[in-house]
């Protein structure tokens, strides 16, 4: 999922605080998800069944290669350089158990990877291919997952330092992605081509 409406939102002349954003996201419905990166309100798209079979295909993997970590699907993460944004990656890859007990939008601390798949909308470029690898970079988080449906690409992004990844490596669909530590896995990608319309 991926952002489909980005504007700044204003409220008498103010840009929204981040608890002011928690209200709002906690009142959303349902069906609407809401993130909040660099000052700005976004709507995250309802995902498709492609869009879904890519995160099972994720968990599946995870699960057979690494059963002592967990994959967790929309959990809400503080994240930004003064956790000042709040994000809710399309899945997470953390130690078992790490996120029990954990509130709505938890510490990014812990986060092994995040991962997005693209949606087919107009934000798809800046949200998930520009701010979200700063996002998690500034959080620290150690590895961030693009699966990129537009360019039928995987891209693993490693090593976050001052606010972004130092290393990015890039395979088509078909190719197996090394996945490096604190991860540590290969992930095949051949089926990745099927979810492609």
């Amino acid at each position: 999922m991926t952002a489909v409406h980005e504007r700044p939102v204003e409220q008498t002349g103010n840009k929204v605080t981040v608890e002011e954003f928690e209200e709002l996201a906690a009142g959303a419905p349902e069906l609407m998800s809401l993130e909040f990166l660099f000052g700005k309100v976004g709507v995250k798209a309802v995902p498709d069944g492609d869009h879904g079979s890519i995160i099972v295909w994720l968990i599946r993997q995870c699960m057979q290669s690494r059963p002592e970590l967990d994959v967790y699907t929309d959990q809400g993460l503080k994240v930004e350089t003064y956790r000042n944004g709040r994000a809710r990656p399309n899945a997470v890859v953390v130690p078992r158990r790490h996120l029990a007990g954990q509130p709505e939008w938890s510490s990014p601390e812990g986060v092994l990877m995040a991962v997005e798949v693209t949606s087919f909308d107009a934000d798809t470029d800046q949200r998930d291919r520009v701010e979200k690898p700063r996002a998690y970079a500034e959080a620290a988080i150690p590895l961030y997952l693009l699966i990129d449906r537009d360019t039928c690409e995987a891209t693993i992004h490693s090593e976050p330092a001052n606010g972004k990844y130092a290393s990015t490596h890039l395979v088509p669909f078909g190719e197996p992605i090394a996945i490096p530590e604190p991860v540590n896995l290969t992930l095949d990608t051949e089926e990745l081509g099927d979810y492609i319309r």
